[in-house]
């Protein structure tokens, strides 16, 4: 069950909905907040959802604070007991008023114009989803992180800065960089309807939803700008891998493999590859995980095998036919790697 403490006095339905989902990140959270009030009030018609998931730090008394701070224009939510960041982003799209959503993470921000350019965007093309880039924030940016294009993250392969109406596609474009994370599309409310939501208690959510989503909709529009600032922080969840995490991952796109059967792009090459790329890239990563664990460790016979039959059932393409598309594209490092782990696995 989910309170909400105070409504926006608004009565007219916004044209965007920023929701935020927050748990023990009192460190983060007004330089989040401070960053969409900033570029939301200018512009009028902005809603920003905040839902405290039961913290056990300060952030339930900064919400409140900030509540003060711009009274009538956030509203403050709170779950009785903790349930993640899939339910919590559940329970605020429930109530999200807004024709389109834009998901951001506690502790990252966004960059200055970026409200503003997506407004125009909305006003001049009305997109289903608006994909844009971002920079990767340090505490300390090094040399070595510049020279590694942290400042500017490219999350789409496609073509920017027109309305693109090719759905397979576009898909096949979000899935080749692999930048599956929600916080980088701007998508309307109404792609997500009753049936998609975000799948509790499980990792990787951001990738089982992010494609289902686009599956729906009929245009995109790619900004090719750093519009999010993406804290590295070495207490995030995907910063300390476990067992369950690298089985969730290695599943992550079989819900959207299914999906993709009864649709138009299911035999879109482009689409296949893609996909089969990015399944490569889960198992891979998953398998050096599991394959970082004691030989002793009873669960680890049993995760590869999970794992390898998690990507054969993902895959649009049998390993075979995907290391020969590495090959014919001259991805010779790629086919290597996916050999290497696809082996391992056998051994299992």
């Amino acid at each position: 069950m989910t309170t909400t403490q105070q409504q926006p006095s608004e009565k007219t339905a916004p044209w965007l909905s920023v929701l935020v989902p927050a748990y023990n990140v009192e460190p983060y959270l007004e330089e989040c907040i401070v960053s969409v009030m900033e570029q939301a009030e200018p512009l009028g018609g902005v809603e920003v959802l905040m839902l405290n998931d039961c913290s056990t730090d300060g952030t339930g008394a900064l919400m409140e604070k900030l509540v003060t701070r711009w009274p009538g224009k956030l509203t403050f939510m709170q779950h009785e007991r903790n349930q993640g960041l899939s339910a919590t982003r559940n329970s605020m799209m429930d109530v999200a008023r807004g024709e389109y959503l834009w998901f951001l993470d506690s502790d990252d921000k966004i960059l200055p114009g970026s409200m503003a350019a997506l407004h125009r965007i909305v006003k001049t093309n009305a997109p289903d989803v608006v994909l844009c880039d971002f920079a990767v924030w340090r505490e300390k940016t090094k040399l070595k992180h510049r020279l590694r294009g942290e400042m500017h993250r490219r999350t789409f392969a496609g073509p920017a800065r027109k309305l693109i109406t090719d759905r397979c596609g576009a898909l096949a474009d979000v899935l080749m960089p692999g930048e599956l994370h929600v916080w980088s599309k701007i998508s309307r409310r109404s792609l997500w309807a009753d049936d998609l939501r975000f799948p509790v208690a499980q990792c990787y959510e951001d990738m089982t939803c992010v494609p289902l989503m686009m599956l729906r909709a009929a245009s995109f529009y790619y900004a090719d700008q750093p519009w999010i600032a993406y804290r590295q922080r070495s207490t995030s969840v995907l910063a300390n891998p476990n067992l369950n995490k690298a089985v969730d991952q290695s599943m992550a796109l079989q819900a959207f493999h299914r999906a993709l059967q009864a649709s138009n792009c299911a035999g879109d090459t482009r689409v296949q590859l893609a996909l089969a790329h990015q399944n490569a890239r889960n198992f891979i990563g998953a398998m050096r995980f599991v394959d970082s664990l004691d030989d002793a460790n009873p669960q680890k016979r049993s995760a590869i095998q999970r794992i390898r039959a998690n990507f054969l059932a993902s895959s649009p393409l049998i390993p075979e036919a995907l290391c020969k598309a590495y090959g014919a594209r001259g991805w010779w490092l790629r086919r290597s790697k996916l050999k290497r782990w696809l082996k391992a696995s056998e051994a299992a």
